[in-house]
């Protein structure tokens, strides 16, 4: 058992972060409580103060932005950035200084997410830092506030000491994992395990209801975990299953990647106002529709949050020489934000409507990748069609019970109409599980998953939430103008357990050493039953290309020059949740070459 003090769990999350603890329990302990931490950030110019939430913003002040010393934190006199409240008000009145979403930029692979591109599309001779810089000033600003605050005078009790348990989406590709975990480690943590966040989500639940959970759930049904946040949505299903007279859980489904959230939601509502603005003959430039876009983001969740308000003011700022005269004002009403979200965002169909296909334009700019069809009930209907109506006897039923997870689940209505859906397609009700708190949850989850590791909690079985193949060319005559055909070969089944690893020692394959080559990293949620070492030819539709690596592996002497060194193959699935392959030479098993999928431009 580690001696560490505390156990830590961080919701790395796209609109706000939090941190939840508990003392590291000894044997006296009957139950450990888990705490959160007041997270010290500016609030306004020369104001600190603590709080539950860390927004997830950064402002970048110009030279003539800020007063000198108002960003000051107890820590850091010197700050040229600020993280938190402060940064996301500023930022909304300044929006080519403000990064926001670097969560989302860090999952997309359409970008170089280690080059300094955020804030998005603002000029040239602005600041700009990097997705991966973003997140670790954001584990930066928690680590320093943490060992201000928790560690004074204590260094055992210093936050990079301690156990830390970071959570990301079930549906983050190994890519993004290891980006965060590369985030992390910067920020000076090194010591940390990846979570799931509906799973944490889930364990939040578990450490509320303690042993009354048994009685709330069935053996043999599922549970639907729906985790809507800023950036992305996430679906999960945990079944309930009995061993030796004991109720036991373990995931069994995890949703694609799906960049669709709060920030979807602002935009919407953003292009609504802006086209009653211009009915009034009042037209904004593209600066001030990103300030309008924060602007509207406060008003929902003000509309969300107070369900006696009917409306909220919005105000960007004007062009104007005077900064009072050039402001614009509008309001956002409630009757607006319903109609907006129910109708784009959560529309009830049948069972078997699914996110709909649209002709795609074929030069489009950059950004990030949101999905095509918004309509959350569609990808929804989708997901749980997938997972709940194979043919197999390993298929879990439909959910008999959900889960709500992400702040934008704050809204009752929101959750009553996925609720109104899931009872149309199941035909009967389904029972809605108390959340825990819809902004904390994953925190304290992660934490209590600490103590589960610990024997001290229910542990929820889990493991790799894809199956994972590495590409293989056929071996085939040279034909013009026709690649030689890639086969899938597997090597993480899907639900293996982190710190496990599998081998695909029946065939041997031949490895390119010596001289750049692509290795190419595939996956597939679809393909539950692949066992490791299995060889799939035609994996259209099925499986998924998610990384490609260019890489020179050493001869390691196989010989000078280029060679095809005959291997067999063995994988490891961290316990970081990222991926290791090790090539071993058929003749000499000393000889091995390790691929990670990451951004490193080098193997080990």
């Amino acid at each position: 058992m580690s001696d560490t003090k505390y156990i830590v769990g961080i919701d790395l999350g796209t609109t706000h972060c939090v941190v939840a603890y508990v003392e590291r329990p000894t044997e006296d302990d009957s139950k450990p409580e888990i705490k959160l931490f007041e997270i010290p950030q500016v609030t306004g110019p020369g104001e600190i103060k603590g709080a539950q939430l860390l927004p997830s913003f950064i402002f970048m002040p110009g030279r003539h932005d800020v007063s000198e010393g108002s960003l000051a934190l107890p820590w850091n006199k010197k700050v040229d950035l600020a993280v938190g409240d402060f940064a996301r008000k500023r930022g909304a009145e300044l929006p080519d200084r403000l990064v926001s979403s670097a969560k989302s930029w860090l999952c997309n692979e359409g970008v170089d997410r280690t080059r300094d591109i955020l804030p998005w599309d603002s000029p040239k001779d602005a600041r700009h830092i990097s997705p991966l810089t973003a997140t670790q000033h954001i584990l930066q600003h928690i680590r320093a506030a943490w060992n201000h605050t928790m560690a004074a005078g204590d260094k055992n009790a210093k936050l990079e000491n301690q156990d830390i348990y970071l959570t990301v989406p079930a549906s983050f590709d190994a890519v993004a994992r290891e980006l965060t975990v590369k985030a992390a480690q910067s920020a000076g943590l090194q010591n940390l395990t990846l979570l799931e966040e509906p799973q944490a989500a889930f364990y939040a639940w578990l450490q509320v209801n303690a042993e009354a959970w048994r009685d709330l759930v069935n053996v043999g049904e599922s549970i639907l975990v729906v985790d809507i946040g800023g950036g992305t949505t996430d679906f999960s299903l945990i079944q309930v299953e009995e061993e030796d007279g004991q109720l036991t859980l373990q995931r069994v489904a995890v949703g694609n990647h799906i960049l669709l959230g709060g920030d979807n939601m602002d935009l919407a509502l953003t292009y609504g106002l802006r086209s009653k603005l211009a009915q009034k003959n009042i037209k904004i430039d593209a600066w001030q529709f990103r300030g309008l876009s924060h602007s509207c983001r406060n008003a929902k969740e003000k509309l969300m949050q107070q369900g006696d308000l009917e409306s909220e003011p919005v105000v960007i700022l004007g062009k104007g020489s005077s900064l009072i005269g050039g402001t614009i004002r509008t309001e956002l009403t409630r009757s607006e934000l319903e109609t907006i979200l129910l109708d784009g965002f959560f529309p009830v169909g049948d069972a078997d409507d699914h996110p709909q296909e649209k002709q795609r334009v074929g030069m489009q700019e950059m950004g990030l990748p949101y999905e095509a069809d918004p309509a959350i009930t569609r990808h929804l209907a989708a997901f749980v069609s997938r997972e709940t109506s194979g043919d197999g006897h390993d298929s879990p039923p439909f959910p008999g019970a959900v889960l709500f997870n992400g702040g934008v689940m704050k809204a009752d209505l929101l959750r009553g109409r996925i609720v109104s859906a899931l009872n149309q397609w199941r035909g009967q009700e389904v029972r809605l599980l108390e959340s825990v708190g819809l902004d904390l949850a994953v925190g304290q989850g992660a934490a209590y998953y600490g103590l589960a590791t610990c024997g001290r909690g229910i542990r929820i079985r889990a493991g790799a939430s894809r199956s994972y193949y590495i590409g293989v060319e056929t071996s085939m005559p040279a034909v013009p103008g026709v690649p030689a055909p890639m086969k899938a070969l597997c090597l993480v089944p899907f639900g293996m357990e982190e710190g496990a690893s599998a081998e695909a020692r029946e065939k041997e394959f031949g490895l390119i050493v010596g001289e750049p080559a692509s290795f190419h990293l595939l996956a597939s949620s679809n393909r539950k039953s692949d066992a490791a070492g299995t060889i799939v030819e035609d994996w259209t539709g099925e499986i998924a290309e998610v990384a490609t690596m260019e890489v020179e592996l050493p001869a390691n002497g196989a010989g000078a020059g280029s060679q095809l060194v005959p291997v067999w193959l063995q994988s490891k699935f961290t316990e970081i949740g990222t991926l290791e392959i090790w090539c071993v030479a058929r003749d000499d098993p000393a000889k091995k070459w390790k691929l990670e999928f990451n951004l490193r431009e080098h193997t080990d």
